[in-house]
């Protein structure tokens, strides 16, 4: 389609009378109208589509870009035809011919926008955002195709303050936020690919990768900042003011994010938490126990046994009593409490119970489990036995039930109760209750 079809010439409106233009106007609100119509029936289906079976995510991407053109490649169809019409009729088609051009150049900036999105993988934010970029690219080079920009820009232009020797004009400001969005967007796809192949090094600890793809984001986010201040003609020296501001603002309202912020480089530097980690966290709400997912700016991804995934602050795990399981070495100790009658043998119960345990999965021959007489309680003899455990980040709790049911199984096959309290009642004479005793049950 050439430039001509695009771009009308100047004065393209002249000589239209009010009953051509009625027509054109008619025609151009049902294409419009039937493009917009089968554009939402299409995007229906395919959500359908995709919620009745699993795709791939080449597939997800064919979806997205039919759903992100088919109203403009419907439109340009529909007013292709209805241009041609006209035309073969000897109507006047200005109108219809310039519709064509703008239809078409939002086709191109969605097909621009939609391949940027998808190769530079931006945040939530711009992809939120995405409908609204493509409006304000679509307005500007509409404008220009019609031959209006000058008059806008000169318009925007005029519309200025002075903030002390700076001439600030509305136009400074659009220029301004589209080269700092544009940086940006940049900053934001050059740190997520090195973080890509910081996290793919074999070389490097998993602490040592989250803290150098967190410098090399911030660093680069800082540098985009800098370039967009200085594209726009910003003089530097009014950074001196806002860190002024900055500074007072952390005073006064931002020392949890600081803290928070600052915490988070710490665990990095000391590597005492790392992904992976199973940890267990001791705060105001009790205590948290989970797999260390990631190490982010402002908090630690826990995932419990559930798949529920806590985000604890990075300052939480600076103040508060943390457990790491996975830190000192690759085995724990367990103790497991277990009480007897006294008209048992202690000595037969711990040995049944170190056969319990040995031969267990995950726990160690070498120090072998080892059984204990405790004390002497008020309902029977108070035993413990002490195993060394690998591997702790599979969980704990499941070698405890499985030995406490095998020593369940032993005591049942060699006759050993487990007593419990029992509270025996005494009734005097004129109705009085004698005050009650605990003890264990006879052997």
């Amino acid at each position: 389609m050439g430039a001509g079809l695009i771009r009308p010439k100047p004065g393209w409106l002249a000589g239209l009378d009010p009953a051509s233009l009625g027509w054109q106007a008619l025609a151009l609100l049902a294409c419009v109208a039937a493009a917009w119509l089968v554009g939402r029936r299409y995007r229906a289906w395919q959500r359908s589509q995709l919620a009745e079976q699993p795709h791939s995510q080449l597939r997800r991407v064919g979806i997205s870009f039919g759903c992100a053109l088919v109203f403009p490649a419907v439109a340009s169809a529909l007013l292709l035809v209805a241009w041609a019409g006209f035309t073969a009729l000897g109507l006047p088609s200005g109108v219809l011919r310039v519709a064509l051009g703008l239809v078409v150049a939002l086709g191109l900036v969605r097909l621009v926008v939609f391949l940027l999105s998808n190769a530079l993988k931006p945040g939530p934010l711009l992809r939120a955002s995405e409908n609204l970029i493509v409006a304000v690219v679509w307005v500007g080079l509409a404008l220009y195709l019609l031959g209006l920009l000058p008059l806008v820009v000169r318009a925007l232009d005029s519309a200025a303050i002075m903030v002390g020797d700076t001439r600030v004009s509305a136009l400074l400001a659009i220029r301004a936020l589209a080269v700092a969005l544009l940086v940006l967007v940049l900053a934001a796809w050059l740190s997520r690919m090195s973080e890509r192949r910081v996290m793919d090094s074999p070389h490097l600890s998993p602490s040592a990768r989250v803290g150098i793809s967190k410098v090399i984001k911030l660093a680069l986010m800082a540098l985009g900042v800098v370039v967009a201040l200085q594209v726009v003609g910003l003089d530097l020296s009014a950074l001196a003011v806002i860190g002024g501001t900055l500074g007072l603002g952390i005073g006064l309202g931002l020392q949890r994010i600081v803290s928070n912020f600052i915490s988070g480089f710490i665990l990095l530097a000391d590597r005492s938490i790392k992904p992976g980690d199973v940890v267990t966290v001791e705060d105001q709400s009790g205590s948290r126990y989970g797999w260390v997912q990631e190490l982010r700016a402002r908090y630690v991804v826990i995932r419990d046994r559930d798949g529920v995934d806590t985000l604890m602050p990075n300052e939480n795990l600076i103040i508060n009593p943390v457990v790491n399981w996975s830190y000192g070495g690759e085995s724990v100790r367990l103790k497991l409490p277990v009480r007897i009658s006294y008209g048992d043998d202690p000595e037969q119960a711990m040995a049944l119970m170190e056969q319990a345990a040995d031969g267990r999965q995950r726990v160690l021959a070498d120090p072998a489990p080892a059984a204990r007489l405790m004390a002497f309680g008020e309902n029977g003899f108070e035993l413990e036995l002490r195993v060394w455990v690998v591997s702790p980040e599979q969980g704990v709790n499941n070698v405890r039930s499985e030995i406490n049911l095998a020593i369940w199984r032993a005591f049942r096959a060699h006759g050993i109760a487990v007593p419990f309290p029992q509270r025996e009642v005494r009734l005097l004479d004129g109705g009085r209750l004698d005050d009650a005793r605990d003890r264990s049950p006879s052997p």
